[in-house]
């Protein structure tokens, strides 16, 4: 079977981590199978529907390193590919079913409408349409579309029959006909409604899998009464399971971040943010978490995609997406932090030669301490922001400052400043190994004080990086004044040691 699948967003702004899953799950099914990957673009909403948003779609998209084969803007033999070009196919399908009598026009008012609607409520029944204008003559409805009455099309429903199909995630579902009613499937203004329009293009764009997200399952008897009213052989459904909050309730704004767009621009990898959509509701096997793209594709399975609704763990997100930093190489994790650093002002706009081997030295060093991407702006600060009057009294940092002795190691290490300068590993180790046997301190005796008289914290970059990085970035050119060590320890000592 050849595997044809759609991802069909509506282009009304960035895309959401529900719609994203989605697209994910679509396109490990696809590129497992060998298959064709189509991206639709659902533009009936003509009010909130923009180009730009369809762009964000694309960009969104490319971010994340999902690929399609078809679409508005590679095209392909099943185009168009947005619904707001394919108005005459709708049309013509719409018109077939109307000719043998699967269809029919309503002319009810919208105040007809709601006053059925109340009255149902009232009764304590469902609100389902009285089918008024079904018995409406052949004569009556040409009458009334001559003299321009607006009119809907709705789909007539069949009567007592249940519609049933297997899911591949949520098994054999049924859902009675009675409940659905006749249900508007061309509005009065001649756009169609979405369970219809959608039929038509997934028929017609040969899909072979529809996989969505389980808010569609009220969507999908309807949609399979149109496949079977045309005849038509009906796709394989995957309704996949929705994703809440640590609360458990439907993921939203209140939640936090909740657009791809979001994510990126916190300072997320597009690598751990994959990796991570991919465990909302599916797993690889016992253990494995952390997976490439390329192993994703090989283990993925629509069959072991679990029903039960996923929970979004930012901590688990920060986990990945720290795991992904920490394996980067230091040229690449350089060039992914210095744009964040221009904006922030802490780089300028062109870097010499010397900003990009000390940038990557720093990106070296700082790795280990990053969960995203964003979070260098807080780590910069280490090297250009330095005030003892912050070591608050009665902390741990203050009590390791003004230990006795302390006052003198500092000396000593400004002495050894002066004769092994620390520019770079090497000469710092030596630098130390120096200062160790002077002072007669090693370990935390020696290097607690050292940290705290240097960054003011008692944790943080491994000195071995952080003060040859502080030697050679006090001499760059940069729009912010990196503190060498030797000016940090002359403001510890006029602070504590008068």
């Amino acid at each position: 079977m050849t595997v044809r699948v759609r991802f069909a967003p509506s282009p009304t702004g960035h895309l959401h981590v529900g719609n994203v899953r989605t697209a994910l799950f679509n396109w490990l099914y696809a590129r497992k199978q060998d298959g064709t990957v189509i991206l639709r673009i659902e533009d009936t909403d003509l009010e909130r529907s923009t180009i730009e948003s369809e762009q964000m779609i694309f960009q969104d998209m490319e971010w994340l390193g999902l690929d399609w084969d078809e679409g508005p803007d590679k095209g392909g033999e099943f185009g168009p590919y947005r619904q707001s070009e394919r108005q005459e196919i709708y049309a013509a399908h719409a018109q077939q079913l109307l000719d043998e009598g699967k269809a029919y026009y309503c002319f009810c008012t919208p105040e007809e409408l709601e006053a059925e609607r109340v009255k149902a409520a009232a009764e304590n029944r469902p609100p389902k349409y009285n089918r008024k204008c079904l018995s409406l003559t052949e004569a009556e409805v040409n009458e009334k579309l001559a003299s321009g009455i607006p009119a809907s099309i709705r789909f007539k429903t069949p009567d007592n029959e249940t519609v049933f199909w297997y899911d591949i995630v949520k098994g054999k579902t049924e859902i009675p006909t009675d409940v659905i009613g006749d249900q508007i499937i061309v509005r009065a203004s001649g756009v169609p409604r979405y369970n219809f329009a959608v039929v038509i293009d997934d028929h017609l764009m040969e899909i072979s899998h529809i996989v969505r997200g389980d808010d569609h399952v009220p969507n999908t008897p309807l949609q399979l009464l149109i496949f079977r009213a045309f005849g038509w052989e009906e796709p394989k459904f995957a309704h996949l399971s929705m994703i809440v909050g640590e609360d458990h309730a439907r993921l939203s704004k209140r939640h936090g971040a909740t657009s791809v767009n979001q994510f990126r621009e916190q300072g997320y990898l597009h690598e751990a943010f994959i990796n991570y959509l991919a465990l909302l509701g599916w797993s690889p096997g016992e253990g494995e978490e952390k997976l490439q793209v390329d192993k994703l594709i090989e283990k993925f399975s629509l069959k072991k995609v679990n029903s039960s609704p996923a929970v979004f763990d930012v901590k688990k997100l920060n986990w990945l997406n720290a795991g992904y930093i920490h394996e980067l190489d230091d040229e690449k994790l350089a060039n992914l932090l210095i744009p964040v650093l221009q904006d922030g002002g802490f780089l300028p706009g062109e870097l010499t030669k010397s900003i990009k081997t000390w940038m990557i030295q720093y990106a070296s060093a700082v790795k280990t301490n990053l969960v995203t991407i964003n979070d260098v702006l807080n780590e910069f600060k280490l090297l250009t922001e330095f005030e003892p009057s912050a070591i608050e009294s009665g902390s741990e940092e203050y009590t390791i400052i003004t230990e006795e002795g302390v006052g003198k190691l500092i000396g000593q290490l400004q002495d050894e400043i002066g004769e092994i300068p620390p520019v770079d590993k090497d000469k710092y180790r030596e630098m130390m190994g120096s200062l160790m046997s002077k002072a007669e301190r090693k370990g935390k005796k020696l290097f607690h004080p050292i940290r705290i008289a240097v960054t003011g914290r008692l944790s943080g970059m491994e000195l071995d990086f952080l003060i040859p990085l502080l030697e050679t970035g006090s001499k760059l050119d940069l729009p912010v004044k990196i503190l060498p060590l030797d000016e940090r320890l002359n403001r510890i000592r006029k602070h504590f040691f008068k």
